[in-house]
């Protein structure tokens, strides 16, 4: 695997150096700080005085740029699997692998079914959790615990999918260890996560509102400090728990709480990406689809499915909800063209809410179900059931 300490190099830049004038200022060859940044070695205890002078740096602030270590090229090779066999050899690059893998796992997350990332998701999950329990190394076990956070978190996320949300005992096990595991490297920000995604369990699979609502809001508390796109997203939630119990005030005050936080973002954000105002606009119709007001609800879903085509999970879910709305308002012609449509996101995911809310809209149309249009939308979701 090949690695790189980036933002140490982008520091160096920063301070005016290039590789060779920061050697001559520190005394070493060219040669050491060019294995500095690609994560070889690290500097010896009687340079970081000076180099973090010369970075303008903290030594703790240094230690960071030392320890944030990324994987730019993976492949199988002998050194993983020698960290396996001897996994008290585990250094900042074997870290640095797995949490590249995780994140490349989490990519694929919208765009393939859950089920395929299951096994790949359950086996590096192991292997984090082994290396970071047999690590020789307090930094590397520390940083592990932060990779393990995430990895757990992302494994709760594939099993509750896989089991179409009937099974909640399994994620929210995993959920737990990603909460116990962030608040061991005090990591809020993966906490946070973590704890809203319980509220997800509570609020779409438990079916307890007034749960969910309540761990969201814990969510929104903990992201606070570190996130104003989590704690948004968060609050999101909480109006959705409040559009839940048919709390229309509560439901619209969480609504203007969460659009504030758009205000409030900043580029290193690490949840900006995920708090889009195509997200915002999605859980808002849904609120509204929850309290009753359909036909609130339809022109934002609408406008959101279309804008969501990249993100296909999000989108059937979308697109489901809206084909509820048009149901509800008595729109059956284009109920039935949506709902094809949804039936073919959900088609391409295997997964996610949209698979089951797809099922709720046909059950929707039984009162139909002699229709030919709905037999035809019948037929589809049970060749649906006979794949997954």
């Amino acid at each position: 695997m090949t690695a790189k300490r980036a933002r140490l190099a982008q520091r160096r830049k920063s301070a005016g150096y290039t590789q060779e004038k920061l050697a001559e200022r520190l005394g070493v060859e060219r040669s050491t700080v060019v294995r500095w940044e690609r994560a070889e070695t690290e500097p010896q205890p009687w340079v970081r005085p000076k180099l973090a002078a010369a970075l303008g740096a903290p030594l703790d602030e240094l230690q960071a740029l030392l320890d944030d270590v990324t994987v730019i090229q993976i492949r199988p090779n002998d050194r993983m699997n020698y960290v396996l066999e001897n996994p008290s050899s585990a250094d900042l690059v074997t870290v640095g692998y797995l949490h590249e893998r995780v994140r490349q796992l989490d990519e694929q997350y919208d765009r393939i079914p859950s089920v395929a990332l299951l096994g790949s998701a359950g086996q590096l999950h192991g292997q984090v959790k082994f290396v970071r329990e047999n690590a020789a190394n307090p930094r590397v076990r520390k940083a592990l615990f932060e990779v393990e956070a995430e990895s757990a978190t992302f494994m709760g996320q594939l099993v509750w999918d896989v089991s179409q949300r009937r099974d909640h005992a399994a994620p929210i096990t995993y959920l737990d260890e990603a909460v116990a595991a962030a608040r061991q490297v005090r990591d809020p920000y993966t906490e946070a996560y973590a704890v809203l995604r319980k509220g997800f369990v509570a609020l779409y699979g438990e079916k307890e509102p007034k749960k969910g609502l309540q761990l969201a809001r814990e969510g929104a508390e903990i992201a606070k400090p570190v996130s104003p796109s989590l704690t948004g997203l968060s609050l999101l939630h909480v109006a959705e728990g409040y559009a839940m119990t048919g709390d229309l005030k509560a439901c619209e005050e969480a609504l203007k709480l969460a659009e504030a936080q758009f205000g409030r973002t900043y580029p290193d954000d690490v949840a900006a990406p995920a708090y889009t105002i195509n997200e915002f606009n999605r859980l808002t119709g849904s609120c509204y689809l929850y309290l009753g007001l359909p036909d609130r609800a339809e022109p934002i879903l609408r406008t959101t499915a279309r804008a969501l085509a990249a993100k296909q999970k999000s989108q059937a879910i979308a697109l489901a909800n809206l084909t509820l709305s048009l149901i509800r308002q008595g729109k059956l012609d284009e109920a039935a063209t949506v709902m094809h449509a949804t039936i073919d996101a959900v088609e391409m995911t295997r997964g996610g809410g949209g698979l089951n809310l797809a099922f709720a809209a046909g059950r929707e149309l039984h009162q139909w179900r002699q229709e030919s249009w709905v037999q035809d939308i019948n037929d589809r979701l049970l060749a649906l059931i006979a794949t997954i």
